[in-house]
C-alpha cells in the first residue's frame, strides 16, 4: 500500500479547484473530482488532508483527496 501524503489547502476558487500546500515549494493542484467522502463547498483553506500523487494532463496533481 502507497503511503497517503499530507498537506494544507492553500487556495480554493470558484470553480471547483484548489491547490494543496506541500510542505515544499511545490504546490499541487487539486480538481473537485479527486475528493473523497466530503464535497468541494465543505472544504476550508488551511485544513489539514490527505492524498496520493497522480498525474493529469496539465502535470502533478492530488487524486483522492481525503480531509484529515
Amino acid at each position: 500500500m502507497i503511503a497517503m501524503a499530507e498537506g494544507t489547502i492553500k487556495r480554493l476558487t470558484d470553480k471547483g479547484f484548489g491547490f494543496i500546500d506541500t510542505g515544499t515549494s511545490q504546490d499541487v493542484f487539486f480538481h473537485s473530482s479527486n475528493l473523497e467522502g466530503v464535497r468541494y463547498d465543505e472544504l476550508r483553506e488551511g485544513q489539514q488532508v490527505t492524498y496520493n500523487m497522480g498525474q493529469g494532463p496539465k502535470g502533478p496533481r492530488a487524486e483522492n483527496v481525503t480531509p484529515v
